[in-house]
């Protein structure tokens, strides 16, 4: 028998006792290869387990310091049979030369590689890379809808975050991901005669669409540039479709929502004219015309940023403002259903979440019987000052919650963030935040890459993967996240980590066949 105790410690002695009977020499052991000189005796013994190979080979390699290997070195490693050791040698030198025989960078990769890739971790990626999406189940909210509409500003539900008010930020988020597919499957718009009805496909069915909305800009190109490109004319037609209003007419789901819901989903940033007004960043006072109430001589004139203001107020040769449209099919719409408890979602992205929180004001004012309404704004930008700031906050029948991502750029423009919440008579740069803020971070997903660049940042896919993971400020991400990893892979490939886009090709899946459209999502300037 091998005579581990001739060339280790005496206080290593007891990691070996347990399993020096279970060495057998085999010409196939991927531990250790002998010669045919074998040092190990022949005799009959029980086959030793992968856990303990695994912890005797722990302890080896705490008998010798830490040394970097080459690339290639590992693979260059002797292997064959365990040389003879001198007596008066020193203890590490001993622990070296038994090692020799054995490859264990091979046999034994970093512990939190092996953790990661563990059985357990790679059937729940494997489930998440699944075809079939799984979500969180939904709850019956009944008499607590308001609350988690937002009466209370969403007090006691963000941190931790409550399950039934993450499910609902998700599944509403998901309305603007099909804003975002329905105008990237046919942007065109004529501008000669009237729009035709456009195709929106619903992630949840319980909805159905009764309104298409166009946002129109109040400056434009040289007609050289449609004639230097026109297949991409779209991207610098003045009106383009910028979202819909869908109802809940289920009655099941009405029963579990506790009220008829009107969602109303904007889109964010996709055509050069809605970039050139994005960098309109002056402010401009904001137009009340549905309102009949005074500003408060202490909150200041009211201001908003004149590039939002202009996609929100600008009539098209061919389509109503966006202002004048929701007006009117909201007006419609509660007139419908007087009778029913409603509510009023507003949700948009980028620059459809600094629209829907200039929507979700002008509503609010727009008529004495008109149901409580949130905004659920995802990466969106600032929109006015501290008046405009104040305006909202002081307003009872419309609350906003803001979805952050702490790395995303877009949610600190425009302005300058050490001015926000100076008086713009100060600074004309001068821009507030508005309602209640939930943040989140991307580095606190274990998929994403720490240095994930801008726009995964703002990426709408990558808010719903931090939204669905997100437990506590306080908290990591939550283990029993639900929401796929296939769409943010195949639109983040380049920031999701390599181990897991690695795993992805050994499971055989190809997402470019999934049916999944390329990315969607456009970053807003930044």
């Amino acid at each position: 028998m091998l005579q581990i105790s001739s060339a280790l410690p005496a206080q290593n002695l007891n990691l070996f006792q347990a399993g020096r009977n279970s060495f057998k020499c085999k010409q196939s052991s991927p531990l250790i290869r002998c010669s045919s000189s074998s040092l190990l005796t022949s005799q009959s013994v029980k086959p030793v387990s992968y856990e303990l190979n695994k912890q005797h080979l722990a302890n080896l390699e705490k008998l010798l310091p830490k040394k970097s290997l080459e690339p290639n070195q590992a693979d260059s490693l002797p292997v064959g049979p365990v040389p003879k050791v001198s007596g008066n040698g020193s203890w590490v030198n001993r622990g070296r030369a038994l090692l020799e025989g054995v490859n264990v960078p091979r046999v034994w990769p970093e512990r939190k590689v092996a953790e990661e890739m563990s059985p357990r971790h790679m059937n729940r990626l494997q489930r998440l890379l699944s075809k079939t999406p799984e979500y969180s189940p939904r709850n019956n909210l009944g008499s607590r809808w308001r609350e988690y509409h937002g009466c209370n500003d969403w007090l006691g539900l963000l941190d931790p975050l409550d399950e039934n008010l993450r499910r609902e930020l998700v599944r509403y988020g998901e309305f603007v991901q099909a804003a975002y597919h329905s105008f990237h499957s046919n942007p065109a718009l004529s501008a000669e005669e009237p729009p035709l009805p456009h195709p929106v496909a619903l992630p949840d069915r319980s909805y159905k669409v009764t309104k298409s909305l166009y946002a129109t800009s109040s400056v434009g190109l040289p007609k050289w540039v449609d004639d230097f490109a026109p297949d991409l004319s779209w991207m610098t037609q003045r009106s383009s479709w910028m979202g819909y209003v869908a109802v809940c007419d289920d009655r099941r789901e009405i029963q579990r929502m506790g009220r008829r819901d009107i969602v109303i989903a904007l889109r964010g940033t996709s055509t050069c004219l809605e970039w050139a007004e994005n960098m309109r960043a002056q402010l401009v006072e904001y137009p009340q015309d549905c309102c009949d109430k005074e500003t408060e001589p202490d909150q200041g004139q009211s201001k908003v940023e004149c590039g939002f203001l202009s996609l929100y107020k600008t009539r098209g040769v061919q389509v109503p403002s966006l202002a004048e449209s929701l007006e009117e099919e909201v007006k419609r719409l509660v007139e419908l259903y007087k009778g029913e408890p409603l509510s009023i979602t507003v949700t948009g992205h980028s620059l459809g979440a600094a629209l829907a929180i200039l929507v979700g004001d002008e509503l609010s004012t727009c008529s004495p019987s008109m149901p409580p309404i949130a905004v659920f704004s995802f990466g969106g930008p600032r929109v006015g000052n501290r008046g405009f700031a104040n305006q909202i906050n002081e307003n009872n029948n419309v609350k906003v919650l803001r979805i952050v991502n702490n790395q995303d750029v877009i949610t600190r423009v425009p302005g300058l963030p050490m001015m926000e919440g100076f008086d713009d008579n100060i600074t004309p740069l001068a821009y507030t935040h508005v309602g209640t803020e939930l943040r989140v971070d991307s580095k606190m997903s274990p998929y994403l890459k720490p240095n994930a660049d801008v726009a995964c940042c703002h990426d709408l896919e990558a808010y719903l993967h931090l939204v669905d993971g997100y437990l506590a400020s306080n908290c990591p991400f939550r283990a029993n996240a639900k929401r796929s990893l296939v769409k943010l892979v195949n639109e983040q490939r380049s920031n999701v980590k390599q181990l897991y886009t690695n795993k992805a090709k050994a499971l055989s899946l190809n997402l470019e066949r999934q049916g999944l459209a390329n990315s969607y999502c456009l970053p807003s300037p930044s």
